[in-house]
C-alpha cells in the first residue's frame, strides 16, 4: 500500500488521533492559564471559519432547485421528535439524579440537529447534498423548537423563556448554515469563472473538514478529561450516546432506502452538530450532559471513517 493510499483510507482516524494528541501535548506544556485560555478562544474562531468556507465550497456544487423536499425528511423529523419526547416523558418519572442526567444526555443526542459539516461527508460518500442541506435547515429549526419546549420540563430551575431559548439556538446555528449557502448562490449567479476556480480544487472542502475535525476532537478530549463525572454515570452516558448514534444512522439509512437516498438520509439523521449539543448541555441542562456530545463526536466520526474506507476500497 502506498503512503498516499494509506492517507486516503485512514484520513479520518488520523485526523481524530492528531486532535487528541494535540490536546495532550499542549496540556503537558508549562503554559500559563492566559495562554491556554487564548488557545481555546482561538479555536472558537478558527473552527467556525473553516466550517464556513468548506460549506461555501460544497454549496457551490449545488443549485437552489436541488434543495427539494423529500418524503424521508418528514419521517426522520417525526422520528427524532418522537424519541426526544419519549425521553423527556421518562425523565419526569424518575427522581434519581444519575438516571435524570443519563436521560437528559441521551435525549440530547436525539434532539441535536444535523451537523453543518454533514454536507461535506455526504458529498464524499456520493449522497445528495441538495436534499441533505434542505433537511439540515428543517431539523435545525425543529430542534430549536423542541429544545426550547422540552428544557423547561427537564430543567424547571432554568430561567430562560421559550422565545429566548429559541432565539439563542437559532442565532447560534443558522448564520453558519445560511450565509455560506447565500454566498455560494451569489457566486453561481454573478461569476461563473470564480465558480469554476473554486470547484476545480479536488476535495478541498474535505481537507478543510479534516482540520476542523482535529480541532473538534481536541476540544472533545478536553471536555472528557475535565468532566467531573462518576465512572458509573460516564459509562451510562457513553452507552446511551453509542446506542443513539447506531440507532439514528440505522433508521436514517432504512428510511432513506425507500426513497433511494440511504446515504443522504443516514448522514442527515446520524451525523450531529455535537458542538451545539455540548453548548446546549452547558447552557440549558445539567452541565454533565455535555459529555454526551463529546462521546457522540467520537462515535459518528468513527462510523463515517468506516464508511469512507469502504467507499475507497470499492472504488480502487
Amino acid at each position: 500500500m502506498s503512503f498516499e493510499r494509506f492517507l486516503k483510507d485512514w484520513s479520518l482516524p488520523l485526523s481524530m488521533m492528531m486532535g487528541a494528541s494535540a490536546y495532550f501535548f499542549c496540556d503537558s506544556l508549562s503554559l500559563s492559564t492566559a495562554v491556554k485560555v487564548a488557545i481555546v478562544e482561538g479555536i472558537t474562531y478558527v473552527q467556525p471559519t473553516l466550517i464556513f468556507f468548506m460549506l461555501m465550497l460544497t454549496f457551490c456544487t449545488i443549485r437552489l432547485e436541488d434543495m427539494r423536499l423529500r418524503g424521508w425528511q418528514w419521517w426522520l423529523l417525526a422520528f427524532q421528535a418522537t424519541v426526544s419526547a419519549v425521553f423527556c416523558l421518562l425523565h419526569q418519572t424518575v427522581e434519581d439524579q444519575t438516571s435524570r442526567v443519563f436521560l437528559q444526555s441521551t435525549m440530547l443526542c436525539f434532539l441535536c440537529p444535523t451537523a453543518t459539516a454533514a454536507a461535506v461527508v455526504t458529498a464524499k460518500l456520493g449522497g445528495n447534498v441538495g436534499s441533505l442541506t434542505a433537511y439540515t435547515m428543517l431539523i435545525n429549526l425543529t430542534s430549536a423548537v423542541l429544545i426550547s419546549a422540552f428544557v423547561p420540563l427537564v430543567n424547571p430551575a432554568g430561567e430562560l423563556s421559550f422565545g429566548l431559548s429559541f432565539w439563542m439556538i437559532i442565532k447560534k446555528v443558522f448564520p453558519l448554515l445560511i450565509f455560506p449557502l447565500f454566498l455560494a448562490l451569489i457566486i453561481r449567479r454573478i461569476s461563473p469563472t470564480l465558480l469554476r476556480w473554486l470547484t476545480s480544487i479536488p476535495d478541498l472542502p474535505f481537507y478543510l473538514w479534516l482540520v476542523s475535525l482535529s480541532l473538534a476532537i481536541a476540544v472533545t478530549t478536553r471536555i472528557l478529561v475535565h468532566a467531573e463525572v462518576t465512572l458509573q454515570l460516564c459509562l451510562l452516558i457513553l452507552a446511551g450516546s453509542l446506542v443513539a448514534c447506531i440507532m439514528q444512522f440505522a433508521v436514517g439509512r432504512l428510511v432513506g432506502k425507500h426513497y433511494k437516498e440511504a446515504i443522504t438520509a443516514g448522514q442527515a439523521c446520524g451525523q450531529k452538530n455535537t458542538v451545539l449539543a455540548i453548548w446546549v448541555g452547558y447552557t440549558f441542562l445539567n452541565p454533565l450532559t455535555s459529555v454526551a456530545g463529546g462521546f457522540y463526536t467520537i462515535w459518528h466520526n468513527v462510523f463515517n471513517a468506516w464508511q469512507l474506507y469502504r467507499r475507497n476500497q470499492a472504488s480502487s
